[in-house]
């Protein structure tokens, strides 16, 4: 199980360290981010963990604040000193709320829940999703034409006019080769399910690209990438360490 800790106290993200690490499940910590924008700026180039433990109160605010920036669809344990946050912690897919000091037993029931309701949908997912998958394989499978809206009227882009779609403070946007935006009515997963990933790539948590919108690949430090993609985008879209190796195979094939 990959998890990742939000905690600013090194104290209790030791403490949380030691009792995974007594717990009867392989628990894997990818990451202890320390504050609000540390967080942010990870999950925005990592693939998203199976499992957060998330502090609400944070060095430079709360933790509620992440989720303003990013979609963030895995689960999450809140793990806090106060009780006041409770029910705002569960309009933001927690599973679990941990108060301090963390007891074992709390923490072992707290990781059953996520495996009992992880083998749920799993199962769940692969009984409704066969019927999808057969039609794909069936006609051919992707998508053609995305039906995208601009002001009252609605216009029918081709997929290989498709530049980028992207992420936005809990918006997706597709952009065109010609720079136009258009907002999507998907997330940024469902989309990724429909476009042929010989042709479509998730380069990290915001950035789903064509290939052919690929203008230049750099080396980056730690060794993860930089793409530059046409049109331009203002800020550094950066590939992980972890994703480079499989990005640079996907761009070979």
């Amino acid at each position: 199980m990959k998890c990742v800790i939000i905690e600013d106290e090194k104290p209790a993200a030791e403490k949380l360290l030691s009792l995974l690490a007594l717990c009867n499940q392989q628990v894997y910590v990818e990451g202890v981010l320390g504050s609000v924008k540390e967080a942010i700026s990870w999950l925005q180039e990592h693939p998203l963990p199976e499992l957060i433990f998330m502090d609400i109160e944070l060095s430079d605010g709360l933790s509620f604040k992440i989720f303003e920036e990013i979609n963030v669809e895995c689960p999450v344990i809140f793990t806090t000193a106060y009780d006041e946050y409770w029910q705002e912690a569960f309009e933001h897919n927690s599973i679990d709320y941990l108060l301090k000091p963390i007891k074992p037993e709390k923490l072992e029931a707290a990781l059953n829940k996520y495996q009992k309701l992880k083998q749920h949908f799993t199962g769940y997912s692969a009984l409704t999703s066969w019927p999808v998958t057969q039609s794909q394989s069936q006609t051919g499978g992707y998508k053609k034409r995305f039906l995208v809206k601009r002001g009252t009227d609605y216009i029918s882009i081709k997929i290989e006019e498709v530049a980028y779609f992207y992420a936005t403070h809990k918006l997706v946007c597709m952009v065109d080769s010609a720079g136009q935006k258009f907002i999507m009515d998907q997330s940024l997963a469902d989309i990724e399910t429909q476009v042929d990933p010989a042709v479509f790539y998730r380069v990290n948590r915001k950035y789903l690209v064509n290939m052919s919108a690929i203008k230049r690949i750099k080396a980056y430090p730690k060794s993860k990438l930089m793409l530059e993609i046409v049109p331009l985008v203002t800020e550094d879209i950066i590939i992980s360490q972890e994703n480079a190796a499989a990005f640079k195979q996907w761009m070979g094939q």
